[in-house]
């Protein structure tokens, strides 16, 4: 359906709800792979190190989300949970991240935000990481390979589960880092490149992309998850030794860089104004970029965060958010909302004018309305956090309550250092104690059975927000991964007295 038609029987009432305020926004996607809160310098100034200048004008031209959570702090998890609005842990992935050469975890049945766009009339595209598990099949008698058949699969390898089989129309990318070099476009293996050679390719062909469907009656939706800076930490030439702090600060300046080519293609092509841009990542910043070396350098990959990735700690999830829509959003705007990547895809449901799908979005909230600078009005009490191990946490409103030892990730104390003697739950201030350094289980055991009460709800009820029951892929979900036993509510200490 083209777009001119589209409007016409939206005009005389064919198509109800949709909002003609102003054209369709094309929507772009920008998520990063493992760069931090304080890698992005303008959310970090005294302390971030690493130069950003595209995302940092993104910044100034829309609006910083400065309380954005991805929904775990790995890959995958989050990844499913962007495209479908529902966390992962509702699925039969309870911790760690998928590997390939399996069926797709996103259920056959199960709308993302692609195939919603797509029944809207928007074209459909994923330019970079997939991470949400595939088979490759031989192209001759259709029989899946094994992960133990190939060091890669061989060119004209076919993908019957993949991205085109989850609503959308183009894709030309990769599964994941270990497997970076083979090259995929939409349903086939086309080539073997090294892995350097990959964040030039999307780079390039999201370019492509906007170049060729600018003149195109229908908008679209293009989705760009970048491999970078994830590991293999490879810059490239033209970047290698940019930043003054290594590999990993030359990395995240080449990301940032892609940021700025998808900016100028859109203001080429006259696409700016009415184009919705949000710019992201998976979750926060990994080990493997050299954290310690980093801080003696002057640069806080979490800001004053604690934490990294794999961490139940918010420098695990708390990521760079930022949105530009100059049609709607204003420039140099903040939102301090509590929001996740859930939330996409109610975001665009309302951009849209249109009801998400039935049986989709369990956990998602649309945040369009602090892009025209109204409060967001939640139906979900708070938002559940989920680390690599498979640890939960709470955040409602200002309290944070957290079922681990230790970070729940690889930042110590890890679980096992943690040891017996620690008591297997954290409740900090948010407001007042953003690194995360004042336990205050013990004085505020009342607010941490509130947190409690309420998560073992939005788990036990198939979602978080208002709506039609819904299930979860598993009959049962462990909230405590620590104890042998379950702490029940009425076990925590009384409140201390004054």
């Amino acid at each position: 359906m083209t777009r001119s038609l589209w409007y016409f029987l939206a005009m005389v009432g064919l198509l109800p709800g949709l909002t003609l305020a102003a054209d369709r926004p094309n929507i772009v996607v920008i998520l990063c792979d493992d760069l931090g809160y304080g890698d992005v310098h303008c959310l970090n100034p005294e302390h971030g190190k690493i130069a950003t200048p595209c995302a940092d004008r993104l910044a100034a031209e829309g609006m910083v989300f400065t309380d954005a959570h991805s929904g775990s702090s790995v890959c995958t998890p989050t990844r499913y949970g962007l495209l479908t609005g529902r966390y992962s842990w509702r699925s039969k992935l309870q911790s760690g991240v998928v590997t390939g050469f399996a069926p797709c975890l996103i259920a056959k049945d199960r709308p993302t935000v692609a195939s919603f766009l797509k029944d809207q009339g928007y074209q459909t595209a994923i330019i970079g990481k997939w991470h949400l598990n595939f088979q490759y099949c031989d192209p001759q008698s259709g029989k899946p390979y094994q992960a133990g058949d190939f060091k890669s699969p061989p060119v004209g390898t076919k993908i019957p589960d993949g991205p085109l089989a989850r609503g959308f129309d183009y894709y030309h990318g990769f599964h994941h880092a270990r497997d970076m070099q083979t090259v995929i476009e939409n349903d086939t293996v086309i080539a073997h490149d090294p892995p350097i050679n990959m964040l030039p390719r999307l780079t390039r062909k999201s370019v492509e992309y906007i170049d060729q469907h600018a003149k195109s009656d229908e908008p679209f939706f293009l989705y760009i998850p970048l491999g970078s800076p994830h590991t293999p930490i490879l810059p490239t030439p033209a970047w290698q030794g940019k930043s003054g702090l290594g590999d990993y600060g030359d990395f995240v300046m080449e990301t940032d860089h892609v940021v700025g080519e998808v900016s100028k293609a859109l203001e080429r092509n006259g696409l700016r104004e009415n184009t919705l841009v949000i710019f992201s990542s998976d979750n926060g910043c990994s080990k493997a970029a050299g954290i310690p070396k980093l801080v003696k350098q002057g640069h806080l990959v979490s800001g004053e965060m604690r934490g990294s990735k794999a961490d139940l700690w918010d420098g695990g999830h708390r990521v760079p958010f930022i949105v530009r829509w100059p049609a709607q959003v204003s420039a140099g705007s903040h939102c301090d909302q509590l929001i996740c990547l859930t939330d996409l895809l109610a975001t665009v449901a309302d951009v849209v004018g249109r009801e998400m799908p039935s049986g989709s979005g369990e956990d998602s909230v649309s945040f369009l309305p602090a892009l025209q600078g109204k409060p967001i009005e939640s139906t979900r009490s708070g938002v559940v956090h989920h680390s690599i191990s498979g640890h939960f946490a709470y955040r409602l409103g200002d309290w944070k309550l957290l079922l681990a030892k230790g970070s729940g990730g690889w930042s110590s104390p890890t679980e096992k250092q943690a040891g017996n003697d620690a008591s297997g739950v954290q409740l900090y201030d948010m407001q007042h104690d953003l690194s995360e350094s004042n336990n205050q289980f013990a004085s505020e055991p009342e607010t941490a059975r509130k947190l409690l009460k309420q998560l073992q709800s939005d788990v036990d009820r198939g979602r978080s927000t208002t709506g039609p029951p819904a299930k979860n892929d598993l009959p049962q979900i462990d909230l405590w991964k620590s104890e042998k036993k379950n702490p029940a509510p009425d076990t925590f200490p009384k409140k201390a007295s004054s």
